[in-house]
């Protein structure tokens, strides 16, 4: 179990969630700083690289390991790791020589062990007062939780997650090849809670890649609905507690597959919601005919349509992050996001004195056996598989 004398907490540029530090849970936050989050207002991005005044783009950021985005968004972390073949005990079958076990964001080899210690992944860390949204592309996570939860995704499939009043999980990496490398793709959104549901019951909902809507578009363009809707294709219900559970949250998560001389409209929102674009593969997105340049996020105006284009001759992926703002104070200290630092506080005392719940699992790293598929298993036991599994 994790020790209470230490709580996983963000730093800037790190990891699935960031937690590339430990700090002690018993110190005072008057001697400590918050740490800064990735989430920014309108105003933040206007004083990033503007873009001409005929442009719907209001300003571009460069991508790294973590992506900058706008409120209700707190931020966006990629993870692409280019794992060797597994030992048969879903570790890396190569040596770890060279790196910092238990805090490993190197890289080394197009790969990173992160918290992990055999199995590369996020051991046992609390959450609370905001979401996660985990699009596995490629490879597979074990997911563990302290409501007893647990579950095996990947392949395209998302885990939608509230922590609400907190949760402590798990997220590992397990290498089930053995004959060939792994390679482990994913995305992780946080999504901020409003201050009336940060203190909701904790809450995870599965949306298996064969139920997820996608349309396709001009010119054999792919566009896969996570949150929202695009066109006619309507995303999948989010946690019942979630900012994009409202309607007029205006939320979209989506991604966005174009081949040369495809494209992609985007319809006009509300004046007050933000858009972010980001082009995280190829180099040829233009919109409304401005290009953006390789690994780029862009701000475009929300309240009017806008068309994606890939002018290139290879092929492009893109993900778009938009909604209306919620619009409160954040403060945030590693795994928690709150409205004020007194609640931040409150959060430290209350994993402290109850840890969400305590651990249920015999180690903080669980994973599954290698022969099991793709499954969930909920708080209530009910288990359930994505269709045809």
């Amino acid at each position: 179990m994790l020790s209470r004398d230490r709580i996983a907490t963000v730093a800037q540029g790190r990891g699935i969630e960031s937690c590339g530090a430990w700090f002690a849970i018993g110190k005072s936050l008057t001697t400590m700083s918050l740490v800064g989050t990735l989430r920014l207002s309108v105003e933040d991005w206007r004083t990033m690289t503007t873009v001409d005044s005929t442009s719907p783009i209001l300003a571009t950021v460069p991508l790294g390991a973590q992506w900058q985005t706008i409120d209700p968004f707190l931020f966006c972390a990629h993870h692409n790791d280019a794992y060797p073949a597994g030992d048969g005990e879903l570790a890396p079958a190569a040596s770890l020589a060279g790196r910092t076990i238990g805090n490993d964001f190197s890289e080394k080899d197009g790969w990173s062990m992160y918290h992990g210690s055999s199995v590369p992944g996020f051991p046992q860390h609390p959450h609370r007062g905001f979401e996660t949204i985990t699009f596995a592309r490629r490879g597979r996570i074990d997911h563990s939780d302290s409501m007893g939860a647990t579950a095996r995704f990947g392949r395209g499939d998302v885990q939608w997650m509230t922590a609400g009043s907190g949760i402590v999980h798990s997220e590992m990496f397990p290498l089930l090849n053995t004959d060939r490398g792994n390679h482990n793709e994913l995305f992780q959104v946080w999504l901020n809670l409003p201050a009336q549901d940060k203190m909701v019951d904790p809450y995870f909902t599965m949306l298996w890649a064969e139920d997820i809507p996608s349309i396709e578009t001009a010119g054999g363009g792919t566009v896969t609905v996570i949150a929202g809707r695009y066109a006619d294709a309507i995303a999948l219900d989010p946690p019942p507690n979630s900012w994009a559970a409202r309607d007029e949250a205006e939320i979209g998560f989506l991604h966005i597959v174009l081949p040369p001389g495809a494209s992609a409209p985007l319809p006009a929102m509300s004046a007050d919601a933000g858009r972010v674009v980001y082009q995280f593969v190829g180099d040829g997105l233009a919109i409304d005919g401005h290009p953006i340049g390789a690994s780029t996020g862009a701000q475009v105006m929300p309240d009017r349509p806008v068309d994606l284009a890939n002018t290139s001759s290879e092929e492009i992926e893109i993900l778009v992050l938009q909604g209306r703002p919620i619009g409160e104070p954040v403060a945030r200290y590693g795994p928690f996001v709150m409205n004020t630092n007194a609640e931040i506080q409150q959060a430290f005392e209350d994993y402290q004195r109850t840890e969400f719940g305590g651990w249920p699992w015999d180690r903080d790293d669980p994973v599954h056996p290698a022969s099991e598929d793709r499954f969930a298993i909920h708080a209530d036991g009910r288990r359930e598989t994505p269709p045809g599994v």
